[in-house]
Parts: structure tokens; sequence; C-alpha cells
């Protein structure tokens, strides 16, 4: 190793330590406002009822805020919505995902990759672009088309763990605020609708990445 490649992993180790003492020093904030159920009820003209899992299903999560909405149109289109919050205090993530949980279930999950969503603002290359993970998955020949990613810092989109372990550092050791959601956007159909459940998906993946930094939550 040469002197500069020692001297630039120092300065990491340095300040990733340095970080790490910080957060400690300064505490957690508590979550002061929810503000996701204030999430629109009606979007894109779908229109939303509430729903509930099992409350085992809310213990074993452990969220500081959950919303599970079904979304539907006057055609019958219908889509899905789960966040799961998770402040600062927590760890801002879950240890669940949808890899592990579908299976659990009975869901066979036949494919899997990542799906390129726009989200409004502009990189220097035009309007900004997001990745997020897909997922279809089938069970006694329905098909769900599924697509999730992590959120924190209000807009930063992250699909994997790792990458929302990094955020969420940064975000301890420059704000003391480390807190992210969990998103999942799903709809349902038959073999012949495949591609169509996936476009929906997409399609009103692409309206919650809009909304949902105007309703995050505040914390104190």
């Amino acid at each position: 190793m040469n002197n500069r490649t020692f001297t630039v992993a120092a300065a990491v180790l340095l300040l990733a330590l340095g970080g790490a003492f910080l957060s400690t020093t300064r505490g957690s904030p508590v979550v002061t406002r929810t503000n996701l159920e204030r999430l629109p009820m009606e979007i894109d003209g779908y229109r939303a009822v509430e729903d509930r899992f099992p409350q085992v299903v809310y213990d074993e999560l452990n969220a500081d805020k959950h919303v599970y909405r079904h979304y539907s149109d006057a055609a019958g289109h219908l889509v899905t919505l789960y966040i799961g919050y998770y402040g600062t205090a927590k760890g801002g993530r879950t240890g669940h995902n949808p890899y592990a949980c579908l299976p659990g279930v009975g869901w066979a999950i036949l494919d899997t990759g990542k799906e390129s969503l726009e989200q409004p603002g502009e990189d220097v290359s035009g309007p900004r672009r997001v990745r997020v993970n897909y997922i279809l998955a089938g069970k006694d020949g329905r098909y769900e088309t599924v697509l999730h990613w992590y959120q924190t810092d209000r807009d930063k989109v992250l699909a994997t763990g790792f990458e929302q372990n990094i955020q969420r550092f940064l975000g301890r050791v420059l704000r003391n605020r480390n807190d992210g959601a969990f998103v999942r956007v799903t709809s349902s159909c038959d073999e012949a609708g495949i591609a169509e459940a996936r476009k929906l998906t997409r399609r009103f993946a692409e309206k919650i990445l809009a909304l949902l930094p105007a309703y995050w939550p505040e914390e104190g």
C-alpha cells in the first residue's frame, strides 16, 4: 500500500470512528409527527380503502407507522400500497423483505430485477431516475407484480439495505437522524395480465415517489 492510499484509508477510518462517536453522544431523536396517514386517499383517479394486517404482523414488523391501503379506479384496476416507517430510535429500517416474506406465506418468486422510475427533480442528464426492486410472484394461478424500495431523508430512494445503511450513517453523522421507510406497491393479476399489472405498479409507484417527501414524518 503506497503512502497516498494509506492516508486516504486512515482518513476514512477516522471519519467513520468520529461519526460513530458523535452518534452515540447526541442521543436519538423521537418521532413527533408521523404524517404518512395524511397521504391522499385518492391518487391519479384511484380511491383507497384502509386495510389492516393481523396484530401479530404489526408486532413482528415493529414500525413507528404503517400505511396499508388498496387503491382502485372506476375500471376495477387495483393496486396495494404498504409503507412501514422506522424512526431513528428504531434504526431506520425493517429486518423483513419480500424475498423472505412472500415464500413464507406460500408465494413462489418467479422473477426478480430492477425497475428505473422517474422521480421529481432534475439531474445533469435530464429527469431524475431511481432504481427500485421488481418481483413477480405466483400462487394458485394468481400472480403479483411487486415494486419495493427503501426511502430515507425524504426523497433518497435506495434499492438495497446496504445502500440504505450508508445513507443512514451519513444522516446520523450530519443531521443526527437516520430514519427510513420500506415502501411496497403491488398489483394482482392472472397470467395474461402480468404485463399490464407491471405497468400499473410502475405508474403508481412513480406517483408515490412524487408524493412521499411532502408527507415525510418529523423527528425532534
